[in-house]
């Protein structure tokens, strides 16, 4: 098996509890794209053998989440798994329809973005969560992210909960985006609910649910092939001969622009190939 599966993650395990998981059933080397928290469901990209060779190409791609954020409490993770830190009462003029709809599309384009101290990004050689746990001080770096889409979806009034779907590019932190919303409606609030919906093209209703009657053939079935993965990318066409060179790791002269190819001999798929400076050299093989 060859290829990348869209699994649907269940709340309360780790992505690499699923990596595992799919490892054991189809004795192959398995990876992912990005992590899901355990709070977190929804679309987790898993690669398959070779497939395991495309992560270069695919972890840049933009997501969509639909999210729920809990407003009038505060929690040091900044999700439902942390410890409260304040509570505090919520005007029901915080929860009007128009007071959040303008503060969401206020948030649409590029910005500037702390991440959670819960996370895994590195400073100073320790991740931020290591900081965090012991109580140690850091300045987090900020990055810059970048909101395409926002909407808001509902309102509970009764629980102080609103639900949006948003858009956005990598690396964005939904945990920070729900604090920062919170703060901009003048109160405090965590993430409470996370599902993500789409990863690039890999879209949640296309996704499989693993559980114990998964089987590798079941999962045979939804695997989308290196080749269909690549499907935009334009084809090269080998002879026998430049087969037998490319595959021995010799650049070919190629007039094609730089980029990526789908390599084809006799009409059969090679793989992947690269052209840069007008050669053409092997990238991914299977």
């Amino acid at each position: 098996m060859d290829g990348i599966i869209v699994v649907n993650k269940p709340k309360g395990c780790t992505s690499h509890d699923v990596v595992n998981k799919v490892r054991w059933i189809v004795k192959e080397k398995v990876g992912h794209t990005g992590t899901l928290d355990p709070l977190a469901t929804g679309v987790l990209p898993l690669l398959i053998g070779k497939g395991t060779l495309c992560s270069k190409y695919l972890i840049n791609h933009d997501k969509e989440y639909q999210v729920s954020l809990k407003l009038g409490v505060s929690t040091d993770t900044m999700d439902a798994e942390g410890k409260v830190l304040e509570e505090k009462e919520v005007d029901d003029s915080i929860l009007e329809k128009s007071n959040i709809e303008k503060i969401l599309s206020g948030l649409v384009g590029k910005q500037e973005q702390e991440p959670p101290m819960y996370s895994a990004i590195k400073v100073a050689g320790k991740k931020l969560y290591e900081y965090a746990r012991k109580g140690e001080k850091v300045e987090v770096p900020k990055r810059e992210i970048e909101i395409y889409n926002i909407e808001l979806i509902g309102i509970n009034k009764l629980s102080k909960e609103i639900e949006f779907k948003v858009s956005c590019s990598k690396g964005t932190y939904i945990r920070s985006l729900c604090t920062d919303i919170a703060k901009k409606l003048g109160t405090i609030g965590y993430m409470s609910g996370l599902e993500r919906l789409k990863v690039g093209e890999f879209s949640i209703k296309n996704s499989i649910i693993i559980d114990d009657s998964t089987d590798k053939e079941s999962l045979e079935k939804h695997i989308i092939s290196i080749e269909e993965l690549f499907k935009d990318k334009e084809e090269i066409e080998l002879n026998s001969k430049k087969l037998m060179l490319f595959l021995n790791g010799v650049r070919l002269s190629n007039e094609n622009k730089d980029g990526v190819y789908r390599i084809y001999s006799s009409g059969k798929f090679i793989g992947l190939g690269t052209v840069k400076n007008n050669l053409l050299k092997r990238d991914i093989i299977l």
